[in-house]
C-alpha cells in the first residue's frame, strides 16, 4: 500500500467525528429550548387579542390589561420577577398560530380555544384552561329572535379563523337551519357590522359577546340568548415539542389557580412565608427546590402572586365584582367551590 493512503485514511477518520459532533452541535442549536432564548432576550414576547375588554385590552395610553394580559405578567414575574417585561403582539385569529410557529412570539395568550387538531396537526401545546367558556349569540332586544329557529333566513356576523364559524354551521345543520353568514378577519369590523345593522345575530364566545357589547352604542339594546352551542376551553398556548418551555407557562397556571386554593394572595404572600404548613412553605419555595427543576428560582411562585395575584384576584379585577362585567364565577370558580379549576400538587 502506498504510504500517502493510511495517512489519508487517518486523515478522514480525524474528520469524520468533527463532522459528527459539529451535527451534534447543529442539532442541540435546533433543539435550544424557547426557555433559554426567552432568558437571554430578558423579556417576554406574548401574542395578544388587544381587543377585547376584561380579556387583553390595549387603551389609548397603550397600555394593556386584561386575565389574558395577567397571564402573560404572570410568566414575566416568574422569570424575571418583573411583571412589565413583556412586550405584546396583537394577532388576530388567523395569524397567531403562524406568528407562533415562525417564533414571532413566545406564546399565545388570546382566547384560544383548545381543540384536537390544534393540539395535533397545527402544532400547538395547549397550558391549562383559564377560562370555561361557551359560543353564544347576540340579538337586538327589539329583534324578536330569541331561538336559533328565529335567526332562519337571517344572517349573522363573525370572525373567521375561529371555532365560531365551525360550531355555527355544525349547530345550523343540526338544527336544518338555513343563515347567512357575513365574516370577517378582525373583530371590530365584525361588531362594527353588526351595530350598523347589516346582521341580525353576532356570534362568538359568550364571554366576548358581553365584554363587547359593552362597547357598542346603546348596550342595553343588545341581549345574549339563551343558548349555548360549543364547548370553548381558553388558555396560554405554546409551540410543540419544547417541554422546558411548555412547562414553565404550564406550572405558571397552575400556579394562579393553587395559590387561591392555598388561600395566598398579592397582600398576603410575604406573611405566608412564615407559615407552618408544609405545603404553603413548599409552593412559595420557602422549602425544596421545586423552581430548579423548571429552571427558575425556587420562589417562582411567591414572584408571581406578589406581582399578579392568584386566580381569584385576576378574575375579579377583569370579569368580576370589581370590573365593569360583574361575571359570577361559575365554572370558573375553584373545584372545591363546583367549579372546573383545579391545580395537581405542587410537590
Amino acid at each position: 500500500m502506498p504510504r500517502w493512503k493510511p495517512m489519508l485514511l487517518a486523515t478522514l477518520l480525524a474528520i469524520v467525528p468533527i463532522m459528527g459532533c459539529g451535527g451534534i452541535t447543529q442539532k442541540a442549536q435546533q433543539r435550544q429550548s424557547r426557555l433559554d432564548i426567552v432568558k437571554k432576550r430578558g423579556k417576554l414576547l406574548c401574542g395578544v387579542d388587544g381587543d377585547i375588554p376584561g380579556f387583553s385590552f390595549v387603551d389609548e395610553s397603550g397600555k394593556y390589561s386584561g386575565l389574558e394580559v395577567d397571564v402573560c405578567k404572570a410568566v414575566a414575574a416568574a422569570l424575571f420577577d418583573n411583571p412589565e417585561a413583556v412586550e405584546y403582539r396583537n394577532l388576530d385569529p388567523t395569524e397567531r398560530f403562524t406568528a407562533l410557529n415562525g417564533g414571532e412570539v413566545d406564546m399565545l395568550s388570546c382566547t384560544t380555544t383548545w381543540t384536537i387538531s390544534r393540539d395535533t396537526s397545527v402544532g400547538m401545546e395547549f397550558a391549562p384552561t383559564t377560562f370555561y367558556d361557551g359560543q353564544g349569540m347576540m340579538v337586538r332586544k327589539d329583534s324578536g329572535i330569541r331561538t336559533l329557529q328565529d335567526l332562519s333566513g337571517k344572517s349573522v356576523c363573525l370572525q373567521t379563523g375561529t371555532t365560531t364559524e365551525l360550531n355555527l354551521t355544525d349547530k345550523m345543520r343540526e338544527a336544518r337551519i338555513n343563515i347567512e353568514t357575513v365574516t370577517f378577519q378582525k373583530g371590530d369590523p365584525a361588531y362594527k357590522a353588526y351595530a350598523e345593522g347589516r346582521c341580525e345575530g353576532m356570534t362568538s364566545d359568550k364571554s366576548q359577546l358581553i365584554a363587547r357589547r359593552s362597547t357598542l352604542p346603546n348596550a342595553s339594546e343588545h341581549i345574549l340568548m339563551d343558548v349555548t352551542m360549543s364547548k370553548e376551553p381558553l388558555g396560554p398556548v405554546t409551540v410543540n415539542n419544547d417541554s422546558a418551555w411548555f412547562d414553565v407557562v404550564k406550572w405558571t397556571t397552575y400556579a394562579l389557580i393553587e395559590a387561591e386554593e392555598l388561600g395566598i394572595t398579592s397582600a398576603n404572600v410575604e406573611q405566608m412565608k412564615k407559615s407552618d404548613n408544609p405545603t404553603i412553605r413548599r409552593f412559595l419555595g420557602v422549602e425544596g427546590a421545586l423552581g430548579e427543576g423548571l429552571g427558575l428560582t425556587n420562589d417562582f411562585t411567591a414572584r408571581i402572586i406578589k406581582h399578579v395575584g392568584n386566580y381569584g384576584e385576576i378574575y375579579e379585577r377583569n370579569l368580576g365584582k370589581k370590573s365593569q362585567f360583574n361575571l359570577d364565577r361559575g365554572q370558573n370558580d375553584l373545584w372545591t367551590r363546583g367549579g372546573l379549576l383545579y391545580s395537581p400538587p405542587f410537590r
